[in-house]
């Protein structure tokens, strides 16, 4: 990777923490962002030629605090906004907090009830994640333009409505649960298979999810949410070293050395399934379930030794936890491998709203090719490649295109 690259990076992900703690000294994300905009702004100007401090994170808090601290001074209007500035130059000492993680603080701050879970999640991702507005619309499978409008929204109400950025009491954590957890999850999603760009896999981003799921799962090891997400990431994750080859290409889940998969992440990831199952023996839970069906690839002894009518089985009960086209995407593609191409692609052709998701194109075009139906299968090809993924994923499907 090139320097310059490699800084921008490095001050990408040191900024998101930055913008975390001081969104928690602040009590503004505005101010937090735009102080970190101005830090961030200033690194990449300064370190590619004076080079990497020795602590970048604390060099970027630094910058934006001294910036925030001017932006106060700056727009004061009334009294007391000067001491603001004093206090936030020489903060005192914090009171004891139920989460003392700034990124998981932050997480739980974005999810305020007041917002809608989609806007609670979009907030998220965009601040806590640190992913471009374009990556969350991605993940959202929204569009762009919705998905910055959705944003301008979400912050027009929290300023409308005062809604204040502190973490709530341990009691009302558990009714933020499911967006904190959507977040992580997307976190942790956006990097083990990056929707655009030059790498599948986005290392940062995936070991940050990991990192927030066992977080939250200490936090709350009660909960069957907190402990199937984490299971989840951690059977995702132990695959991680084998899923590119020697050239960054990607290596499909048939062709992976198992050899080298990380053994003790799976072993922890189907304890914790065992464990979450034992809280939800009548009410199924999503993130359960999918971790239970990463844990039957995990454990299979081969692919062709995988328990498809186990792996079916669990996305039935997935499904029964909520509708997701997504979700019946994938359980088309284990239909297909149990009972044929035939199979698989008429269920997935009985699939709605994924016109503009690349891979049920994708999915289509693989079942037709294996049916015998090699024209069809070059339209859907042509379709998911027009619709843009990471290179390695570009590359996979214009491969599977020539053998056309």
């Amino acid at each position: 990777m090139p320097a310059g690259d490699a800084v921008a990076r490095l001050v990408r992900e040191e900024g998101t923490r930055v913008l975390a703690t001081l969104a928690r000294v602040t009590g503004s994300i505005d101010l937090a962002e735009d102080a970190t905009q101005d830090a961030v702004v200033r690194a990449l100007e300064t370190w590619p030629r004076d080079g990497v401090p020795d602590n970048p994170r604390a060099w970027l808090l630094v910058t934006a605090r001294r910036r925030a601290v001017d932006i106060i001074r700056r727009e004061a209007r009334r009294t007391g906004k000067e001491a603001e500035a004093t206090m936030l130059a020489e903060p005192a000492p914090e009171p004891p907090e139920e989460i003392r993680d700034d990124l998981l603080r932050l997480l739980f701050t974005c999810c305020h009830p007041a917002l809608s879970r989609e806007a609670q999640v979009a907030l998220a991702l965009r601040t806590v994640g640190g992913l471009s507005t374009a990556e969350v619309a991605r993940g959202l499978l929204v569009p762009e333009a919705t998905m910055a409008k959705r944003l301008t929204r979400a912050k027009q109400k929290i300023t409308q409505a005062r809604i204040p950025y502190r973490v709530p009491p341990a009691r009302q954590l558990p009714a933020r649960l499911t967006g904190v957890a959507t977040t992580i999850y997307l976190i942790f999603n956006e990097g083990y298979a990056a929707a655009a760009g030059a790498d599948l896999v986005r290392v940062a981003l995936t070991t940050e999810g990991v990192r927030l799921a066992r977080l939250l799962a200490d936090l709350m090891p009660d909960e069957p949410t907190a402990l199937g997400l984490l299971a989840l990431l951690l059977l995702h994750d132990a695959r991680r070293e084998t899923r590119l080859d020697g050239e960054g290409g990607q290596v499909l889940l048939a062709d992976q050395d198992r050899a080298r998969w990380d053994r003790a992440a799976i072993e922890e990831g189907v304890e914790l399934v065992g464990r979450a199952l034992r809280r939800t023996p009548d009410r199924p839970d999503s993130y359960v379930a999918q971790a239970a069906i990463a844990a039957c690839h995990a454990l299979a002894p081969s692919y062709a030794e995988t328990n498809w009518d186990a792996v079916v089985s669990w996305y039935d009960v997935l499904l029964a936890t909520g509708e997701s086209p997504v979700a019946r995407l994938n359980r088309a593609v284990a239909v297909a491998e149990r009972d044929g191409p035939a199979a698989g692609l008429a269920l997935v052709e009985g699939i709605g709203g994924l016109d503009g998701y690349p891979w049920w194109h994708a999915t289509r075009a693989e079942l037709l090719r294996r049916d015998g139906r090699a024209e069809e299968a070059r339209v859907a090809y042509e379709r998911a490649i027009g619709l843009g993924l990471s290179e390695p994923q570009l590359t996979h499907l214009r491969r599977r295109l020539a053998e056309l």
